[in-house]
């Protein structure tokens, strides 16, 4: 039975159903839990919240045999499986348009979230707990909403990792590329949701390799290369463990480094023997990971990386999959770093919905002339009179700049 409460009334023991607002607005990335920490309880009351829900039949504390004080509104109740019910369609674009700005800001706090959240998850498995999932659902949604909502501001975000960080994140980062890419090429909304659990769970297996190895800054022994390529089928393992599991997660996290050509592992499956989630995951998986900082290499720039990828389509990636994947994220995708044909050095910082993905709009920040940064501006290029245009892409490095995030993503993103 759920039970509304004051704050105030909570006492250790009590099962936690549903705090009073958006888990985003609160300390916890998790939604239910059962309340045993005197500085989890503190946090609750520092957060301020109101009333809370509380489910009197799992909570180990005594609670007054009293109504609850109001019907349980519908949003309350979470799945009651770890996968959803065929008409269980995550809310798409439920939240009200925002900002740039405003966007950015969300877009930061749930990465935290959600970093939060995988880590979580990740560490039972290393563990060898067994994991709990269903409440990753919304967390899947939430991305979902931002990446439909705020176009390409949460898949920039989410390419920019630290090492420590970089499994959580590049969980974090290929589920929200594999919810676009699934909205881009026209698959339902429990099907984008499906999607998009893949891609956070996808390599749930890398806890079973050593972080030494992970890690490692060199290239890798055939017994280290050996281990890594181990870890498909140890994800698979123990996501069979969670049972009622969405069965595209466990093939996703099985097959999401199968190629066309059969050259691929752990199975060497060949061309329509890899599932379409499966050629899904592994262009979003590559891509971010190429774009990435490693301890072994800088990541590539958005452009150039799309642009190597192109020749890996019909051996290795679906080429009909890979030209929505582009159409998804642009030619220029955000953050690339670009030379406009005034010979001046912008930033990509968005694309304009119906115009050319050759003419995204950018923030100009440097001239090369001049060889110093100016005073930025923001240029649409696909506006009417425009006739500026970009002539390359570039490399930070070549102009030895080391902050040109901060031009797109500000500096919250650098610190």
């Amino acid at each position: 039975m759920l039970k509304k409460i004051a704050s105030s009334e909570l006492v250790l023991g009590m099962y936690v159903e549903r705090l009073g607002r958006s888990w985003l607005d609160t300390p916890f990335w998790k939604r239910s839990f059962l309340l045993e920490s005197q500085a989890d309880l503190e946090r609750i009351r520092a957060a301020r919240l109101c009333e809370v829900w509380i489910d009197v039949a799992r909570g180990r504390a005594p609670v007054e045999a009293a109504p609850p004080a109001a019907a349980v509104p519908p949003a309350a109740v979470p799945p009651v499986a770890a996968a959803p019910a065929a008409d269980a369609a995550p809310v798409q674009n439920a939240a009200a348009p925002m900002s740039r700005d405003e966007e950015l800001v969300h877009a930061r706090r749930l990465l935290e979230h959600s970093r939060q959240a995988v880590q979580t998850m990740f560490d039972e498995a290393r563990m060898g707990k067994a994991l709990s999932v269903g409440q990753a659902y919304e967390l899947v949604d939430d991305i979902a909403a931002s990446v439909l909502r705020g176009g390409s501001v949460l898949l920039g975000l989410a390419r920019l990792k630290t090492a420590d960080n970089y499994t959580y994140m590049h969980s974090v980062a290929v589920c929200a590329l594999m919810t676009a890419l699934a909205t881009e090429v026209g698959l339902a909304p429990e099907q984008v949701r499906s999607a998009g659990l893949a891609g956070l769970l996808h390599d749930i297996g890398k806890m079973a390799v050593p972080s030494a190895i992970l890690n490692k800054p060199g290239s890798l022994s055939e017994a280290e290369f050996g281990s890594v390529r181990a870890h498909p089928a140890a994800g698979h393992r123990m996501l069979q463990e969670v049972g009622e599991l969405d069965p595209v997660a466990l093939d996703v996290c099985l097959h999401h480094h199968e190629k066309l050509d059969g050259s691929g592992y752990p199975h060497g499956l060949r061309g329509e023997e890899v599932s379409l989630y499966a050629r899904m995951g592994a262009i979003c998986d590559v891509y971010d990971a190429i774009t990435s900082n490693r301890p072994y290499k800088q990541g590539w720039c958005p452009a150039d990386s799309l642009r190597r990828m192109a020749a890996w389509r019909g051996a290795h990636l679906d080429a009909q999959l890979f030209a929505a994947f582009v159409k998804c994220l642009g030619i220029y995708p955000l953050g690339t770093l670009v030379r406009l044909q005034s010979e001046r050095l912008a930033v990509v910082v968005g694309q304009t919905p119906g115009k050319p993905l050759t003419q995204p709009t950018v923030r100009v920040f440097f001239s090369i002339r001049a060889g110093t940064c100016i005073v930025p501006s923001v240029i649409d290029l696909a506006a009417p009179g425009c006739q500026e245009r970009i002539v390359s892409t570039e490399s930070a490095e070549r102009w030895r700049l080391q902050d040109v995030e901060r031009y797109w993503a500000g500096e919250p993103a650098i610190a």
